[in-house]
């Protein structure tokens, strides 16, 4: 019998330090940067906070200023934190290039980071049982073998408590090749409730997917419950075996696209968790989704539940 839930979305991954060239132009001549976080579990973790939902993150940082700057933005967040210092490995991090006015490039430095050695045990059961929706990603599944297998053992944990698991396929060519991604993914689909996932990273799965309607075709004969399609300014779908539906994007001036389908993850889940339909989900994750947009940096665009009704008003000054 599961003890009742303090957490409505407990998250599990790597929070890295993120490097932010200042002027456009590539790296090799920058000499400024700003000094963020981010990271697709944590980023998911503070959008929910800010949307009115209770989130935990669970995770491994260096006992370095990074991993402290981490964990001083997650609480200042509102987010319950459980971490792990360790003194052996750094916290990771990335670097965004802003390589013209259109492109941006990111380029990792976590291998053999502290968040490499995540383990199952990092979540205590008593946590766990108090958690509403479990989410993962895909980057957690691709930093190491050990935190690999940390995610296959959470999603057999969360399933014996009757825990609702979300998995965001969140694919990162950088991390692991299509091949070792679409074994993992083949392994965890028929596991999890809710898949997260854009058109491009379902077709690592089958290559004969080119649209949402055949993803969920072959990802549910895979044995997904739910199919969540993040399709960028085409809007989003959702599937399941009762009903198909579908979100029109929402139109913003584009800054920043990095975080949106966190914060539309976010946005998903904590309406599915207020009870709202499929409908109201999708439409709450496209909301928070193009928010994210108009903003600088992984997470820090992301609206608070208040602010979800703005996109919508004529008037665009507050008084």
């Amino acid at each position: 019998m599961t003890s009742p839930a303090t957490l409505d979305v407990l998250t599990v991954g790597e929070s890295l330090g993120l490097f932010v060239t200042r002027r456009i132009g590539p790296l090799s001549s920058a000499h400024e940067a700003d000094i963020r976080i981010g990271g697709a579990e944590s980023n998911v973790a503070i959008a929910c906070s800010r949307l009115g939902a209770r989130s935990g993150w669970v995770g491994r940082v260096g006992s370095d200023g990074i991993g402290q700057a981490i964990v001083a933005t997650l609480l200042g967040e509102g987010v319950e934190v459980t971490v792990q210092s360790d003194r052996d490995r750094p916290t990771g991090v990335m670097i965004k290039e802003r390589r013209t006015t259109l492109h941006q490039r990111v380029t990792y430095y976590r291998s053999g980071s502290a968040a490499s050695m995540t383990l199952s045990s990092d979540v205590p059961d008593a946590l766990l049982r108090s958690t509403r929706v479990l989410h993962l990603t895909g980057i957690t599944s691709a930093l190491s073998p050990i935190a690999r297998d940390a995610v296959r053992d959470l999603v057999v944990r969360a399933r014996s408590e009757e825990i609702i698991v979300s998995y965001d396929l969140n694919y990162r060519s950088a991390l692991w090749s299509q091949e070792a991604a679409r074994a993992e993914y083949e392994r965890l689909i028929p596991l999890v409730d809710i898949v997260f996932a854009g058109v491009d990273e379902a077709a690592l799965v089958d290559p004969s997917i080119s649209d949402a309607p055949s993803a969920w075709v072959s990802l549910r004969a895979l044995g997904a419950g739910r199919l969540v399609i993040k399709d960028g300014a085409r809007g989003a779908h959702s599937f399941d075996a009762t009903e198909t539906v579908f979100c029109e994007a929402v139109p913003v001036p584009v800054i920043d696209t990095v975080g949106a389908g966190d914060a539309f993850v976010a946005g998903f889940l904590t309406a599915m968790l207020a009870g709202e339909s499929a409908g109201g989900s999708l439409d709450r994750g496209v909301q928070a989704g193009a928010f994210a947009c108009m903003a600088e940096g992984d997470w820090e665009g992301a609206p608070t539940l208040a602010e979800l009704d703005l996109l919508g008003r004529p008037d665009p000054v507050q008084r």
